[in-house]
This record gives structure tokens, sequence and C-alpha cells, in this order.
């Protein structure tokens, strides 16, 4: 489990792919702390939950499954990741419940400065369509991980949502590289996920 705070912008330094699709990914982790992570540890690489297999002081491997690049945007070498180790129970939540399970790919439409915000304090306004499917979980003022940010949602139209990034977000994640046209990795609010189905649930018990 992890809170969408990122911790450290890494990159993907290289990439040995294997049988059936599977590869191996190394991580170099940028400032990343790697004193306290162990093998078997999870680490969120772009809101994808991965289990460490090797270690150095600088860096980690893990095993990416085939399944895993198919419904992500995946791991290309020099690729820039958000880097957040999976949360203690005794950590402060400051983002929101992120399972590290990705729903589905976005397309980022548009991304630049709000008008009128000064340099030094300039946030940028992100727009992103997210697959068909993915539009029910999303809600003015609700949460989604965005390669594994935690932000809020400030207006939806149908499938398509935009985010308002404060320079503290843009400065401490990857997302300042995002371009249009570009995927990104989308997970929505759990909480809406189980929402959702209750209320299937539900009409499904009436009709019987």
């Amino acid at each position: 489990m992890f809170t969408g705070i990122i911790q450290a912008v890494g990159h993907v330094s290289h990439l040995v792919e294997s049988k059936g699709g599977d590869a191996r990914v190394t991580v170099e982790a940028g400032g990343l702390d790697m004193a306290d992570v162990q093998l078997g540890d999870s680490i969120a690489c772009n809101g994808v939950c991965l289990t460490v297999v090797d270690k150095t002081a600088h860096g980690f491997s893990v095993d990416v499954s085939g399944e895993t690049f198919s419904c992500t945007i995946g791991f290309a070498p020099g690729e820039f990741l958000n880097l957040e180790k999976a949360m203690r129970l005794s950590d402060r939540l400051g983002g929101h419940l992120v399972s590290g399970h990705v729903d589905g790919v976005g397309e980022v439409i548009h991304f630049a400065p709000v008008a009128g915000t000064g340099e030094a304090d300039m946030s940028w306004r992100l727009d992103i369509r997210a697959p068909g499917h993915l539009g029910r979980y999303l809600a003015p003022k609700g949460s989604i991980a965005v390669n594994g940010v935690s932000l809020t949602v400030n207006q939806v139209n149908e499938t398509e949502f935009s985010i308002n990034l404060i320079p503290h977000t843009l400065a401490e994640t990857m997302l300042k590289h995002l371009q249009p046209g570009q995927r990104v990795n989308l997970e929505a609010d759990m909480l809406a996920r189980y929402a959702d189905r209750l209320l299937a649930y539900m009409n499904t018990n009436d009709k019987d």
C-alpha cells in the first residue's frame, strides 16, 4: 500500500527481456534512500507496485511480467520514474490510499502553465483523457493517482479531467516532463471502486 506522495525521481537504467514478454528492469533510484530496502520489499514505480529482487546502494531491480507491460505505460530505458516505498502502518497518510494496481492508461491532452501565475509560484493545468471504463470513478475534488502521484481532480467532462499541479509537485515528481499525447498510468480512488461495486451489487439484488 502507498500514499501517492513521491519520495524520489529515478530512471530506468537497463531492461533485459526474457521469454513470454517478461523483463528484468533495473532502476537508478535517484534520491531514494536504499538503506532500509530489503529484497522482497515493494516499491511503486510510476504507480506500479513492483517487488525488489536485487539492490545496490543506488538502485534496485524488479521483474516485470508481460501482463504488467500490457496494462501500463511500461518501462523504457531512460524513462523517468516516480518512486515510493511501501508505507508503514505508522506512516502519515499525506495523499490517499494507493494500491499500486493500475486501472488503466490515460493520455495527456493539455499541459501548460495557468494564466496569470508568476514564474516563482507558477502552477500548471494538466488535462487527461481516461479510458472509458474509468469515467464513472472521476469526481470533482475526488482523488486519482497519475503515475503514482496522489492528485485532486478539479473538473470532469465525461472521461476527461483536469488537475492543478502546484510548483512543489512539479519539482518533486516526473510529471514536469509530461507532454501532450504522452500516456500515463491511472489508478482510481479505491473508495470509489468499492462504492461502485456496492451499488452494482445492491441494484442486482433489488431485481431478484
